[in-house]
């Protein structure tokens, strides 16, 4: 029997606020415990929250981005639950009427282009954070994340495989991140994503029964989460066994999902009105002004560098996921190299140096990398010296010209100079030059190669091969 995979994300995104949404505390990261705290967000009785004009504003901002609808009068609502870093005993949030809904968002697998649906989006203020002591025998609560200001983005059903949920996940992370609204540090917890998946044999339309995976900070964790529940749900079903609905956590150490909890079909929030707020009126002349701020976001930007730069669509691709990165390569770009060799090395070199940090913690301003793609251009180091030149500005973030000039890594062009080497390797190695008149051409890289170790890998490359062509061919 052959099953569909059915995947809906539910992705819960901090907006970027200097302060909370309904208090005047700083929601800067890494503060001592409950230090960024107040009676507001700690739920003390009596006192009154007021919203946050700054996260209307993003959350319009991520529905227009995404082509979804503005609700003109949206409303908060209390979500009843007990847990223990919820000081107040409910969470702030939106139910029936949320500010954002029906949008939409383009994804990328395999060459093959989807649309998936946005159901909503709605705000909400974050909980706190329970510190578990590895050698202690209770929990802390820290309330500083307390009230801190959420965008849950809601997709419909509509993702496929692993592959399409991470591709999606990475494209909602990356329109956040180009409106400047969410930092999308998954570390610290500002872009989490929870995951309903289930499974159904194909040409049936009723959904099966799913499980939900809580609370993964990280895109491979993601897609190995999901994987792992395809395989494990796909050899029950063989077996003529059931999948029971909870709650999983992922473990990546294991490589397996774990049940946290039961989940019945619907929790019992008992959502009402917040009677502390009053209900959210936009109008259209605000919404319109936020539209008139939209930036380029990254599938424009993306087409925009195929046409200007002359691209190819993966390497666009991957450039303009990340709003950071697509900055850094148009301005390696202003230097005047090739675009396409730009994007190589960035691709190659530079994410390979940053060992999956970010590109704004990068040492080698772009002007640098352009500048050092210049010495290659104009003859004065070789393509492998560059490499090596490349590590050195990584480390130490020097211009290239200084690295160079210090190491005295100039290429040697001199025909006199690399002649006079040719023919001493030439001379130690008469069976192979033998080999190479009888056509074993192959044995030019090892010409090369020896010139290169004896010249501590400063020959000019392309003078190499010709001169060695002229020496054991004539001519």
């Amino acid at each position: 029997m052959e099953f569909e995979t059915v995947i809906g994300l539910e992705i819960h995104a901090q907006l970027k606020t200097a302060s909370k949404i309904f208090c005047g505390c700083s929601t800067a990261f890494g503060a001592p415990p409950n230090t960024h705290t107040c009676p507001v967000c700690l739920g003390m009785p009596g006192v009154l929250p007021v919203l946050n004009k700054k996260v209307v504003e993003f959350a319009i901002k991520m529905g227009l981005a995404t082509g979804s609808t503005i609700n003109r009068y949206n409303q908060f609502a209390r979500k009843n639950y007990f847990y223990p870093d919820l000081p107040k005993g409910y969470q702030t949030s939106q139910f029936d009427l949320p500010i954002v809904e029906h949008g939409k968002v383009e994804i990328e697998v395999d060459g093959k282009t989807r649309e998936i649906g946005i159901t909503r989006m709605h705000m909400e203020e974050d909980a706190g954070k329970l510190i578990h002591a590895e050698h202690d025998s209770c929990s802390y609560v820290d309330l500083n994340r307390t009230g801190t200001p959420l965008l849950e983005i809601v997709s419909e059903p509509d993702l496929r495989s692993p592959q399409e949920a991470y591709a999606y996940l990475k494209k909602i992370h990356a329109i956040l991140r180009y409106l400047d609204i969410c930092d999308g540090n998954m570390q610290e917890g500002s872009f989490r994503c929870d995951a309903n998946i289930s499974l159904r044999p194909v040409g049936q339309s009723t959904l099966g029964t799913r499980t939900e995976l809580k609370n993964m900070n990280s895109f491979r964790n993601v897609q190995d989460a999901l994987e792992y529940e395809v395989r494990r749900q796909r050899d029950l079903l063989l077996d003529g066994q059931k999948v029971v609905q909870q709650t999983l956590l992922w473990d990546p150490d294991t490589n397996r999902t774990e049940p946290m909890r039961g989940k019945e079909d619907a929790h019992d929030y008992r959502y009402f009105p917040c009677p502390d707020l009053v209900p959210v009126e936009i109008n259209s002349e605000w919404i319109e002004e936020i539209r008139a701020t939209l930036p380029e976001l990254p599938d424009a930007r993306k087409n925009r560098f195929v046409t200007e730069y002359r691209l190819p669509e993966y390497d666009a691709a991957i450039l303009t996921g990340d709003k950071l990165l697509a900055e850094y390569f148009e301005e390696a770009a202003k230097g005047g190299v090739e675009p396409k060799k730009i994007s190589n090395w960035i691709m190659t070199e530079l994410m390979r140096g940053l060992k999956g940090d970010d590109i704004g913690n990068c040492r080698v301003a772009p002007q640098q990398l352009g500048n050092l793609l210049l010495l290659v251009e104009k003859g004065v180091i070789s393509g492998k010296i560059a490499k090596a030149v490349f590590q050195d500005m990584l480390e130490s973030g020097h211009d290239p010209e200084q690295i160079v000039q210090e190491k005295n890594l100039v290429q040697v062009s001199d025909e006199h100079e690399i002649m006079k080497v040719i023919e001493e390797i030439l001379a130690a190695h008469p069976a192979q030059v033998q080999e190479f008149r009888g056509g074993k051409e192959k044995l030019m890289g090892f010409f090369v190669g020896q010139l290169m170790q004896r010249m501590k890998g400063k020959a000019n490359p392309a003078m190499a091969n010709d001169l060695f062509q002229k020496a054991i061919l004539g001519g």
